[in-house]
C-alpha cells in the first residue's frame, strides 16, 4: 500500500495502522485454515459449527459487502454468493449442503477482495460520515473477522482427528490469587461513547448506580470445579434452576465438555491431545446453567453484567472507568492470554500485571465470563450500522458473558465488550467467577 499523506500526519497514522490490523488478522485466518486438508476445510465437525471453509469466505464476504461495496462505492466482487454466507439464511447446520466455494476458490475471493480493501484505504478520506469516522467500518471488519477466528478456534477443538495446532504454555502464576474482593457501594460509568472501534451494543455510556457486592478475585478454577462433581453437584437438583435441571437432564451433563474421568482423577482433551485437569487453571467449556448450579452450590451467584464491569474498570482514585483493568492502553502478554498466545487458559495468578485498581485479576482473557444477565441494550441504544449485528439478539433468549477468553484478539476485547449465547452452548470457550451480596460478607466470614 502507497500513501500520499505526509508521514506521521493523523490520517496517515490511522491508516498505516487499519493496514496493520487488517494483515495481522488475515494472518491469523490463514494460520487456522492451513493447518488442515481441503475434506478438515469443506467437512462440518459439529452441527454447532460452520465448516472451516465457510467461514473463510464469508469474513471475506462482509469484508466486501462493508468496505468495498459501501465504503469504498466499487462494483461487486462476487454478488452471486452473497445468499450463501449470508449467517441469517444460512443456519450452520445446513451449510454443509450449500455449494459453497471450494478451498481454492475461497481464498482466491478472500484475496481479491484484500487487495480492493487495501486500494480503496489508500485514498480513504476519514470523514464523519459515522460509517468511516476514526476508520469504524475498517475496524469493525477487523473484529468480524478477529470473532470467526475464535469461532474457527473452536471448531479445532471440536475436531475429532489429530492434533494440528501447537503453542507454548502461558505463564506460571507469578502472584498469589484467592478469594474475593468488596467493591463498594455507588455510581460507576458503564459502557462507552467515545471508543472508536466499541460496537453498537456497547454505547451508549451511562451511570450505573449498584450497591455493594463482593466478586470473586479469579474465575473459578478446575479444582474447586471439580471439589462441586466429587459433591455429586451434577446428581442434585437442589443447585440447578428447573430450566438448567430439565437440561442437564437431557443432555446428560456429568462435567465440563472435553473431560473425561481419568483413574482418580480427570483428562481434558485439548486441540487433539489428552492431558489431566489442572486445578489452578479456569474452569472452561461450561454452559450458563453449570456455572448458575456451581454458585448456588457454593451460597453464592453469578454477577450482573454491570458488577462485572464495575470490577473490571472501575477505578475508586478517579472515579472514572477505564478501558481495560489496568489502564487505557492496549493490552500486551504482561497483561492478559489473548490471542491464540497459548491453547488454553492461564493459572490463576500468572497475570498480575492485568489486574484491576480493586485487586480483581484476569478479567480480560483466558474464559468468556457468564454472567446472570440477559442481553439487552444499554440505555440510549441506537442500532448501527445494521440491527442484525445486535438488536435482533435482544430479549430473554441469551446470557451475556464478558472478557474474552485465550482464543479472543485484542481487537475484539475490551472493558466494555460484549458477547452473548444461549445458556446451554459450552462449546466456547467459557467460564465464570461468582459474586454475592455485601450484607452476605459477614455470614461468610
Amino acid at each position: 500500500m502507497t500513501t500520499t499523506e505526509e508521514p506521521g500526519t493523523e490520517t496517515e497514522r490511522l491508516r498505516s495502522r487499519i493496514a496493520a490490523e487488517l494483515e495481522r488478522t488475515r494472518a491469523r485466518t490463514v494460520s487456522l485454515t492451513e493447518a488442515v486438508d481441503d475434506g478438515d476445510l469443506m467437512r462440518q465437525h459439529s452441527p454447532l459449527m460452520s465448516p472451516l471453509v465457510w467461514d473463510l469466505a464469508h469474513v471475506g464476504n462482509q469484508e466486501e459487502l462493508w468496505l468495498v461495496r459501501d465504503v469504498g462505492g466499487r462494483e461487486p466482487v462476487r454478488r452471486d454468493i452473497d445468499d450463501l454466507y449470508d449467517a441469517f439464511k444460512q443456519p450452520r447446520k445446513d451449510r454443509p449442503a450449500l455449494p459453497l466455494l471450494p478451498p481454492a476458490e475461497a481464498r482466491t475471493y478472500v484475496s481479491t477482495v484484500r487487495d480492493k480493501v487495501y486500494d480503496l484505504l489508500d485514498g480513504i478520506r476519514f470523514t464523519d460520515r459515522p460509517l468511516v469516522a476514526d476508520g469504524f467500518a475498517f475496524g469493525m471488519i477487523v473484529q468480524h473477522e478477529q470473532q470467526h477466528d475464535e469461532t474457527m478456534l473452536a471448531t479445532h477443538q471440536l475436531r475429532s482427528g489429530p492434533a494440528v495446532l501447537d503453542a507454548p504454555p502461558p505463564p506460571e502464576p507469578r502472584a498469589r490469587v484467592g478469594g474475593e474482593v468488596l467493591v463498594p457501594a455507588g455510581p460507576f460509568t458503564m459502557g462507552t461513547s467515545t471508543d472508536p472501534w466499541a460496537l453498537d451494543n456497547e454505547r451508549p455510556a451511562h451511570t450505573v448506580e449498584l450497591p455493594a457486592y463482593v466478586i470473586d478475585a479469579a474465575p473459578v478454577t478446575n479444582g474447586r470445579y471439580r471439589e462441586f462433581i466429587a459433591d455429586g453437584g451434577y446428581d442434585d437438583p437442589r443447585w440447578w434452576s428447573e430450566a438448567g435441571w430439565r437440561h442437564r437432564r437431557e443432555a446428560g451433563l456429568t462435567a465440563p465438555l472435553h473431560w473425561r474421568r481419568d483413574g482418580d482423577g480427570w483428562a481434558y482433551r485439548r486441540f487433539g491431545r489428552w492431558s489431566p485437569v489442572r486445578d489452578d487453571e479456569p474452569v472452561v467449556h461450561v454452559c450458563w446453567y453449570e456455572a448458575e448450579a456451581f454458585a448456588t452450590w457454593a451460597g453464592r451467584r453469578l454477577p450482573t453484567e454491570a458488577e462485572w464491569e464495575k470490577a473490571a474498570r472501575w477505578d475508586p482514585a478517579t472515579g472514572r472507568s477505564r478501558r481495560y483493568p489496568w489502564g487505557d492502553e492496549d493490552p500486551t502478554g504482561d497483561h492478559a492470554n489473548l490471542g491464540q498466545r497459548h491453547l488454553r487458559p492461564a493459572p490463576v495468578g500468572a497475570y498480575p500485571a492485568g489486574a484491576s485498581p480493586l485487586g480483581v485479576h484476569q478479567l480480560i482473557g483466558d474464559v468468556w465470563e457468564w454472567t446472570s444477565t440477559t442481553f439487552r441494550g444499554h440505555p440510549g441504544f441506537t442500532a448501527f450500522p445494521y440491527r442484525e449485528y445486535s438488536e435482533v439478539f435482544f430479549g430473554d433468549d441469551y446470557r451475556v458473558l464478558r472478557g474474552g477468553s485465550f482464543g479472543t484478539d485484542r481487537a475484539a476485547c475490551r472493558g466494555t465488550f460484549r458477547n452473548w449465547d444461549y445458556p446451554i452452548r459450552r462449546q466456547i470457550f467459557s467460564g465464570f467467577r461468582c459474586a454475592r451480596d455485601a450484607r452476605d460478607e459477614e455470614a461468610h466470614g
